[in-house]
């Protein structure tokens, strides 16, 4: 008589491996595609919404983020949003403003004073609002996400807007931005992050509106050293779902999956206050040569667009108002 042994043994190896390959195909991955560098802190909260769902599901549910626009740019994530190829995404506002042109409101210039009092204005009811308004749009707002504020990159030296007077500056393709590097007397050129350091090389651009985080992860300041803490901007982002990934989801997979991005939200408005001073110390010590501008000029120029879109449009002046006071 043979041994059963070896045979029970062998059926329960093939037991083991049928409950591995059913736990495999259970596991659903999501991604979420974003356009910043992996030090950005926008990336480290994709990757804390995955650290969160992860555990929150049991490992039934995680996230494979794609950063610097790797999936494409924010205008075809927001396409592939729309029909359901990408199940979430962290976009700026810039982009999202040219299809819901409220959230041009976040880009009034000099309206917030640092990243904490963006951040503050992120609960206001009119944000609340604002994210709801995307359903039309194939997504679903979830939060929000901030960098350090909006600085200015030269190759040139600078001490006032007379110094970027014609000068090419790489912007955000957004009316916001367009109208007050032309108030600037710039020539305002619009170019992804991804294509930034080759502008800057072949003189195609001069100059480079950007965030701190951006830069200690591009290290423009290499081609451009010279940084003025023009303040001029905060920096951002929509924290989305597909909206027909979303009404795919049973009631206990859009909880795990709306309270891993809340935590996540809040956890990187910390991160982003914390990092405008760290970063700034990186970017000094690696090269980036600070310069003595008076600001005078920039804020009573930004202060006129702000006040030409709050006129033309309802919701910015509601927002505008509420996220002025907000602490």
């Amino acid at each position: 008589m043979r041994n059963p042994i070896p045979r029970f043994t062998r059926l329960l190896a093939a037991a083991a491996l049928c409950t591995a390959a059913i736990g495999a195909q259970a596991q659903e991955v999501l991604k979420l595609g974003h356009v910043t560098p992996p030090t950005h802190v926008w990336h480290k909260v994709a990757l804390k919404i995955g650290e969160n769902l992860k555990s929150k599901s049991g490992g039934e549910m995680t996230v494979a983020v794609s950063p610097l626009s790797k999936l494409g740019s924010e205008g075809l994530m927001m396409d592939m949003l729309r029909s359901g190829a990408l199940p979430m995404a962290i976009l700026t506002v810039g982009p999202v403003s040219n299809r819901e042109p409220a959230f041009m409101g976040w880009s009034l210039p000099y309206l917030f004073r640092d990243v904490h009092h963006a951040t503050a204005a992120a609960s206001t009811p009119v944000t609340q609002d604002m994210l709801k308004s995307l359903d039309k749009h194939g997504m679903v707002g979830m939060g929000y996400g901030f960098a350090g504020m909006r600085h200015v990159l030269s190759s040139r030296t600078i001490s006032s807007p007379a110094d970027l007077k014609n000068q090419k500056v790489r912007v955000f393709p957004n009316p916001v931005y367009k109208d007050y590097w032309q108030a600037l007397g710039t020539a305002p050129t619009p170019l992804p992050l991804s294509e930034v350091a080759p502008g800057l090389t072949t003189n195609l651009l001069d100059a480079v509106d950007i965030d701190l985080d951006a830069l200690v992860g591009m290290k423009f300041h290499q081609q451009a050293p010279n940084l003025a803490l023009t303040n001029h901007m905060a920096f951002p982002s929509v924290i989305v779902v597909s909206k027909r990934y979303w009404d795919g989801l049973n009631d206990k997979q859009r909880k795990m999956l709306a309270d891993s991005i809340k935590e996540a939200e809040i956890w990187g408005y910390t991160q982003a206050v914390t990092a405008e001073e760290s970063n700034l110390q990186t970017v000094v010590k690696d090269g980036a040569k600070l310069q003595k501008v008076d600001l005078k000029p920039f804020t009573a120029i930004g202060e006129k667009v702000s006040q030409s879109y709050t006129v033309r449009y309802p919701k910015i002046q509601q927002f505008y108002q509420q996220a002025k006071t907000a602490k």
